[in-house]
């Protein structure tokens, strides 16, 4: 029976506690830590990839629900890799061939993904057990946890140790800020993969959602979802979202090689050619629960994936079945494949550098979102 360990608390209004969730097939035991605010959004964190497990928000008559796809034990989590709200890295995304060129030094790194390494390859940071290093509860409720992915994990260079923190505040705001350093020069590329429905999960389809990205381009892809190097702007095509429009509302165009190469929406949008301050990426309204979500980040790209290969042979929570189009997913991110394209931009990190992504969910309701 797992054990839960409320830490000291004296008139705080975020709250942490720190539970067993199960062990992982070596033998490692992995924990949950739950994250609560004063108004009874709860988010639950295990170090079973850093990974989100749940989130429950209030919709517009203050009722809560999970907004996250996933499993109730940590077995499903073991049983079939889906990346259900885990961290993913080392490179978020995926590299052509697996292979890229640094300093004048071809690497190679493990394929997961036909031809291509995503997600950091064949066993990356979604499927390696963090430790937590901090939990902190007072005006913010948060959680650190650490992971040190030795030289050579998954073809990559350098000894790279990242931390991953989650907070949750009063106002309804889940952060998290992941940190990564190294003693070689290395790229890195960290994202979280949460799978969304604002309806709540097991709820039926997000196509109805509201989806507003302010990027007018995406960078298109070939049929194995390698960027083709193009940059090509969204006015007049389905992939324009920079007006909200109900996601489901050109998914079915034809026309779109793109949307048949995803069998829907996965691509990355431009939102800027280099980082900028954190600013708003994305904005999903559920006009059904009234829940807002806004998406802020640093990163200059945004994969938004539609939750097309949810196949209805996944059962996840309280028994549901996850079908097609059931979900989405917003990570914030450099392009994919940088390594390979100049163009793009950089992901080298180097001895003294501190690779930063943080990311920002804030959560309301329709009409009074948080700006």
């Amino acid at each position: 029976m797992a054990t839960t360990a409320m830490l000291p608390f004296a008139s705080m209004a975020a709250q942490a506690t720190r539970a067993s969730f199960g062990h992982a097939a070596d033998g490692q035991n992995i924990d949950i830590v739950t994250l609560t605010n004063s108004h009874g959004m709860r988010a639950r964190v295990m170090t079973y990839g850093a990974s989100l497990q749940s989130l429950l928000v209030p919709d517009r008559n203050g009722k809560l629900a999970d907004v996250v796809l996933g499993y109730d034990t940590l077995q499903g989590y073991l049983d079939r890799r889906q990346y259900f709200g885990a961290t993913v890295g080392r490179y978020a995304n995926r590299i052509a061939h697996g292979t890229f060129p640094l300093d004048g030094k071809a690497y190679h790194l493990t394929l997961n993904d036909g031809p291509n390494s995503l997600h950091g390859g064949v066993k990356g940071l979604d499927m390696q057990v963090w430790k937590v290093v901090d939990v902190k509860q007072g005006a913010v409720a948060s959680v650190t946890m650490q992971y040190s992915s030795p030289d050579g994990d998954q073809g990559y260079p350098g000894n790279v140790t990242i931390k991953a923190t989650y907070a949750l505040s009063d106002d309804n705001q889940l952060k998290i800020a992941y940190v990564a350093t190294t003693d070689k020069p290395t790229i890195v590329n960290l994202s979280n993969h949460t799978y969304w429905n604002l309806g709540g999960e097991g709820s039926g389809t997000v196509m109805d959602h509201l989806l507003m990205i302010p990027g007018d381009a995406i960078t298109p892809v070939d049929a194995t979802s390698i960027p083709n190097g193009q940059v090509v702007p969204v006015a007049g095509t389905p992939y324009d979202f920079r007006m909200a429009k109900p996601i489901g509302r050109d998914i079915r165009d034809g026309r779109s090689q793109q949307l048949l190469f995803g069998h829907g929406y996965d691509m990355n949008w431009v939102i800027s050619r280099k980082e900028a301050e954190a600013r708003v990426v994305a904005r999903v309204e559920d006009p059904r629960s009234g829940r807002v979500m806004t998406l802020w980040s640093s990163k200059p790209g945004l994969q938004f994936y539609s939750g097309n290969f949810l196949d209805g042979t996944t059962v996840g929570k309280d028994h549901h079945i996850y079908r097609q189009g059931d979900a989405f997913v917003l990570e914030p991110q450099l392009f994919p494949d940088t390594p390979n394209h100049p163009d793009f931009g950089s992901a080298r990190l180097a001895p003294g550098e501190t690779y930063r992504n943080t990311i920002i969910y804030r959560f309301g309701v329709d009409g009074a979102m948080a700006k």
